[in-house]
């Protein structure tokens, strides 16, 4: 289900994400990479197994910029990796308080053999934005699901992690889940932050 890529991509983020969190103490950094590297797997494998059942798939990527103003011609040469920078500068420039936690990005494939199977062996579709969204949003819930087992069974820290991880793949921008399911359905996504953001809630009143 995961390719070498993938596998590869998702601990590298666990690193970079592990060592942001615990700036500017990286002794601590060991306490995050396994809750990290859980969170992470739990968003990518829900999308997976959504992507499947909905006759595709989907390959993981690390967010990139490729461009960097409205002309035509204002493209990178080469695609800015933002997603191995973000979460360590903001966690450098709000020394530790704020750190971005979505990384990752997903395309999908259509599975054109099962179209076929399905619909007639010249008949073709193509993926809606509101397929696109339900795959977005399995990952979404697979974390909030989660966070409240983390919480239940007393995994504060991991419960934690899914609820902020939920919440920042949720902001609507670039080629983020967000930005996938806001557009797929607005209801869905209006759903989704306003429980998320009462979860994030709880968890300022608990402390």
């Amino acid at each position: 289900m995961f390719n070498l890529k993938e596998i590869t991509l998702v601990i590298l983020t666990t690193i970079i994400l592990a060592f942001s969190l615990s700036f500017p103490n990286p002794s601590k950094a060991l306490l995050f990479l396994v809750p990290v590297f859980f969170v992470i797997t739990i968003n990518i494998l829900a999308k997976k197994i959504s992507s499947f059942y909905l006759d595709s798939e989907i390959e993981v990527k690390l967010w990139e910029f490729k461009r960097y103003g409205f002309k035509p011609k204002n493209y990178f040469k080469r695609p800015f990796p933002i997603g191995a920078f973000i979460p360590i500068i903001t966690s450098i420039f709000s020394l530790g308080y704020f750190v971005w936690l979505n990384s990752l990005v997903f395309d999908v494939k259509v599975k054109v053999y099962r179209a076929a199977r399905r619909f007639g062996l010249y008949s073709f579709s193509d993926i809606t934005e509101y397929h696109i969204a339900l795959i977005a949003v399995a990952g979404v819930l697979a974390n909030l699901f989660f966070a409240i087992t983390g919480y239940l069974i007393n995994l504060d820290t991991f419960a934690k992690l899914n609820i902020y991880y939920a919440f920042y793949n949720l902001i609507p921008l670039s080629d983020l889940d967000g930005n996938k399911i806001f557009f797929g359905s607005l209801i869905l996504w209006s759903f989704l932050t306003t429980v998320v953001l009462i979860g994030i809630g709880y968890i300022f009143l608990a402390i």
